[in-house]
């Protein structure tokens, strides 16, 4: 079984801003994920360690789960 490549928050932005150089995702933004389990992590001490494997995949497919706008009008229940 791989070791998955875990990474600090700002590590985890670092290797993303060198993929693309233009990204407008920040530590805050891949701490929210975390935080919401939406990526895998760990806590080690005070500092949480990114599944960046899980971070990468998360970006690449995160439109094809997110569920899409609503238009038109509603019946509230």
């Amino acid at each position: 079984m791989p070791i998955p490549r875990m990474r600090l928050l700002k590590e985890a932005a670092a290797e993303i801003k060198q993929l693309d150089p233009e990204t407008a995702v920040t530590p805050y933004y891949i701490r929210q994920l975390a935080i919401e389990g939406k990526v895998k992590s760990v806590m080690a001490g005070r500092k949480r360690l990114i599944n960046l494997d899980d971070l990468l995949n998360y970006l690449s497919f995160s439109q094809e789960t997110q569920p899409g706008e609503i238009h038109g009008i509603r019946k509230i229940v």
